[in-house]
């Protein structure tokens, strides 16, 4: 009776029916009842029921059976009591090959770690195809993927010859690294031998295909199962949405619906995602009603979906009530509840949450430090970074490194992304592709070229992100020809282009006037590469054009564009006409300029200063009125420098830094000094603000802290005005001094009263 309870699930009648028969016969249990028992209580998680049973086995004198000393390990393994099961193993005698292989599945499972599976697996006296099978299995399932195929050379080294168990952990090892050429080569094997494709190989093959984004391979072998099941549907369904196939996942869900297969969790978290990344909330809400109906809501995976879901979608108040109605909760639903908040902006809340994390890991770590990084909240990404280090002993990873980078790269803090560059070089990370990315990144927003290129050398494997990182830079820069040299080894290199990679070569090309190079790249675009130009590709050729002083076709080129114009098209040829003092088109481009309806406020101030500097101050109150009708507030302008070891901010009217009377002092000497010489005026309509400008104090805090010998590097958040850059300009003279401002369009380069920008920018 007891065998036919457990054999059919209903384990907790097993316990009570050997209850029952200690309690209410005359007769005394054998081994195999004790052993029928002990596997209830495994499955059942009863680890101080099976302990008690332990203690009664040895009384009634089988404390030494091995039938039950098998069982009971086998009892304490799948209760996580390793402890026990490590010490009842060391009593064994002659431990059988059952006790070994549960051992090695237990450690996996526990604290101990893979590291003691493997040393365990290691020792074993004789080993059989389970042994090798849940060694690979544990490695594939842990992440270890190139020692998960080394054991496979391994295991038929041996005489062990892989079965449909193998085949299947090692398909899932090569998906997740997309080794699709092992992928392919284990896939020949099982052909060659004659194998079944049954369905838990077939899935995990499936899988192998659909990551490594062989999608018709994936539903070739699909089409060939005689019976399909839930795990082969979401395979192919999440490969096809992986790659950016939206409409064919969802037809192969709307097939699935209509055959005898039980739509499981993964499954529906899967088709969520589709919705997710097609910021499809209509049909994503008409899943979660279904979800409803079915009872599934508040399963963890669902619910983490739909949360994830909602948040692309921009629906924060159902993303806080899934939240909310989940029972049960894991760190990915934090993580995703996390990431929800800061992608509309709510840092604050997303810190709050944060806070009350029961557990944290290292992604919910790094989902803090981006929404920290990709609002401007420098200062807390640092501080949050050293907490993760001091306060929760969590060793970073590769993506933390990379976040980092970028805080220091917006924040132009050589000294700080030197510190750490130095941990990731002790972490073992500095390989990392990602990492170097971040790395060729920060020291090119922080003007070191040099030591960014030797970086972007040293990286064997480069991405795409690699390529673009040193051609932006050099673009920033107004280094055109060295952008236009490494886009053309991004070629040579078989990397492909994407419209990233274009958009920066133009601005190189505009930056440093080269208007033939640019046209050539711009038609390259479709001509050769399919990538259809967006407004951003046509603002910068607008603003090469109107560099060089083609208004007209410059014009031309905006009437006869494909794709709608907006405020970055029309505020290049703005700029292009004022520069050139082109009155009338000055008018044209204003007037298009102000029906645009935009809510990017560097365009109203381009319009403010333009009106400014013809002296037409009611056009500048009349688009600081338009400003405050559309509810367009101007980003307040700062400026920083690094000296001693401390950024200095430095604000418009700046009175709150403790040198602040110092550095006005300084300021009005070199204003002095430069109208002495009669080469510059403050302009009676500017007022006293526009001499107290963030980048002028921070100048002159430069020249007031730093050595003589030492370049003044200064990092703006807005674009540099033209009276501040004259100024600067003058600066250099005046001083001898080489004065290095990055603004949020390039960098200008002052020396001996010129700039590298050639008064352009």
């Amino acid at each position: 009776m007891m065998s036919g309870y457990f054999q059919n699930g209903k384990c907790e009648e097993t316990v009570n029916v050997f209850v029952s028969l200690i309690r209410d016969t005359w007769c005394d249990p054998d081994s195999y009842s004790f052993s029928c028992v002990m596997k209830a209580c495994g499955s059942l998680e009863w680890v101080d029921l099976g302990l008690g049973l332990h203690c009664l086995a040895k009384k009634f004198g089988f404390g030494t059976d091995p039938f039950i000393e098998t069982s009971v390990l086998d009892m304490y393994v799948k209760c996580g009591a390793m402890r026990s099961a490590d010490r009842l193993f060391h009593e064994i005698r002659e431990p059988s090959l059952f006790c070994w292989n549960s051992m090695i599945y237990g450690y996996a499972k526990s604290s101990y770690g893979v590291g003691r599976s493997f040393d365990m697996f290691n020792h074993m006296p004789a080993r059989d195809i389970v042994s090798w099978n849940t060694m690979i299995s544990i490695l594939s399932q842990h992440g270890f993927e190139s020692q998960t195929l080394t054991l496979l050379i391994e295991m038929g080294d041996h005489g062990f010859k892989p079965n449909s168990m193998t085949y299947a952990s090692v398909f899932s090892a090569c998906g997740r690294v997309f080794d699709l050429n092992w992928g392919r080569h284990l896939h020949g094997q099982i052909l060659r031998l004659g194998l079944t494709l049954d369905v838990f190989v077939g899935s995990g093959l499936i899988g192998m295909y659909a990551k490594c984004g062989q999608l018709e391979a994936a539903k070739r072998v699909f089409n060939s199962l005689p019976e399909p099941n839930a795990v082969s549907w979401t395979s192919l369904i999440g490969g096809f949405a992986q790659f950016g196939r939206e409409e064919e996942a969802l037809m192969l869900f709307k097939e699935m619906r209509m055959v005898p297969v039980a739509t499981d969790q993964m499954t529906l978290a899967t088709i969520l995602s589709v919705c997710s990344s097609r910021r499809d909330m209509c049909l994503g809400a008409q899943l979660h009603c279904y979800l409803i109906s079915v009872g599934l809501e508040c399963v963890v995976p669902v619910a983490n979906a739909l949360i994830t879901m909602y948040a692309e979608c921009d629906n924060i108040e159902i993303v806080k009530r899934v939240f909310q109605l989940m029972p049960t909760r894991d760190i990915i639903s934090w993580t995703a509840l996390i990431t929800a908040f800061y992608q509309i902006g709510d840092v604050e809340n997303a810190r709050a949450y944060f806070n009350k994390m029961p557990v944290r890991n290292v992604i919910t770590w790094n989902s803090m430090l981006s929404a920290y990084v990709q609002h401007g909240y420098w200062e807390d990404s640092f501080k949050l970074y050293i907490m993760m280090l001091r306060e929760e002993g969590m060793k970073p990873d590769w993506v933390t490194c990379a976040t980092l980078f970028g805080a220091c790269a917006d924040l132009a803090t050589l000294r700080l992304g030197n510190q750490i560059i130095a941990q990731t070089s002790k972490m073992g990370l500095d390989f990392n592709v990602s990492v170097a990315n971040g790395i060729v990144n920060m020291y090119s927003k922080c003007g070191k070229f040099q030591e960014a290129r030797e970086v972007f050398e040293s990286i064997i494997d480069k991405d795409l992100i690699s390529w673009n990182a040193m051609i932006t830079g050099y673009a920033q820069n107004g280094q055109g020809r060295e952008a236009i040299q490494i886009f053309e080894n991004m070629l040579k290199s078989d990397s492909t282009p994407d419209h990233i990679s274009f958009l920066s070569v133009l601005s190189g090309c505009s930056h440093s006037g080269l208007v033939s190079e640019g046209k050539y790249y711009f038609e390259s675009m479709t001509r050769d590469h399919d990538i259809a130009p967006s407004s951003e590709h046509f603002a910068c050729m607008v603003d090469l054009l109107g560099r060089a002083g083609l208004l007209e076709e410059a014009r031309k080129m905006i009437d006869e564009m494909p794709v709608e114009t907006n405020s970055g098209v029309w505020g290049a040829f703005l700029n292009a006409c004022r520069i050139h003092g082109n009155a009338k088109l000055v008018e044209f481009a204003v007037k298009h300029l102000l029906q645009m309806n935009s809510e990017d406020s560097g365009s109203y101030v381009l319009l403010a200063n333009t009106y400014l500097e013809t002296g037409k101050l009611d056009g500048v109150a009349e688009v600081r009125k338009l400003m405050r009708e559309r509810g367009i507030r101007k980003n307040p302008g700062c400026s920083w420098i690094e000296a001693g070891n401390m950024v200095h901010v430095f604000t418009v009217d700046d009175i709150n830094h403790p040198q602040i009377i110092d550095v006005h002092r300084i300021l009005e000497d070199l204003v002095k000094k430069i109208e002495d010489k009669g080469n510059y005026v403050i302009k009676k309509n500017s007022g006293k603000s526009q001499s107290y400008h963030s980048e002028k104090l921070a100048v002159a805090f430069g020249l007031m802290t730093l050595a003589a010998w030492m370049p003044i590097h200064i990092m703006k958040n807005l674009r540099v005005c033209s009276d501040c850059h004259k100024f600067i300009k003058l600066i250099s003279l005046v001083t001898a001094r080489e004065l290095i401002v990055r603004d949020a369009n390039r960098f200008h380069h002052f020396r001996n009263g010129t700039c590298s920008c050639g008064d352009y920018w």
